[in-house]
């Protein structure tokens, strides 16, 4: 396939997972807030951050397929989707730490949980990420920034349900209540590495470097 028909491949699956991941954000918010879960109601959170990012990346895709259609355009296409990639790397980083400082509030302030609701969400938002990565799963030499960033958010998120669940677990087993925040508080500092490494190389990228 030609770069213009991988780019409106990709237009059209983060078009998908934007509308997946808005429905899951919705349920995961609602239910970490009903359950009284930190690592439910983070996942929510960073659920949002994902329909941010990934609506952004859908957009730099509808805007490259414009400008290419655009004669008297001269500029660099692909700085569009480093563009893009950057401002979700940004968008990654401050939810993360935004999720950190609300895990942390929750240690210091424990509440009741209910476990098995809470595990039954993060389950349902699991498999939602896992559908999203398959329909965002690409080949590395058609690769770009902006699909690779609107991976990332997806992974992420991924790593958050997993800590999520796991948290739960264990905090329900043993009853231990801050279990379900450290879960959060660990994929945090996962996504702020992974967040950092995007913004450097989309910014070589918008850079020239």
């Amino acid at each position: 396939m030609t770069d213009v028909t991988h780019t409106h491949n990709f237009e059209k699956r983060t078009k998908y997972v934007v509308f997946l991941t808005a429905i899951t954000m919705v349920v995961e918010i609602a239910f970490g807030l009903t359950t009284h879960s930190m690592a439910l109601l983070a996942d929510g959170i960073h659920m949002g951050s994902h329909v941010l990012a990934i609506g952004l990346s859908w957009i730099a895709y509808i805007m490259v397929r414009k400008v290419a259609k655009n004669v008297s355009y001269k500029g660099n296409s692909n700085k569009i989707l480093s563009l893009s990639g950057y401002s979700s790397g940004l968008l990654l980083l401050i939810f993360a730490v935004v999720i950190l400082y609300q895990a942390v509030f929750r240690i210091i302030n424990p509440s009741v949980i209910q476990y098995k609701e809470a595990i039954g969400v993060a389950i349902i938002g699991l498999l939602v990420n896992i559908a999203c990565a398959l329909l965002l799963k690409h080949e590395h030499e058609h690769s770009d920034h902006n699909i690779k960033a609107a991976y990332l958010h997806v992974i992420a998120d991924a790593l958050t349900s997993v800590t999520a669940i796991l948290g739960l677990t264990a905090a329900m087993v043993w009853n231990i209540v801050w279990l379900d925040a450290l879960g959060a508080i660990i994929s945090s500092f996962v996504i702020i590495r992974w967040s950092i490494g995007l913004l450097k190389d989309s910014g070589k990228v918008l850079l020239d470097l």
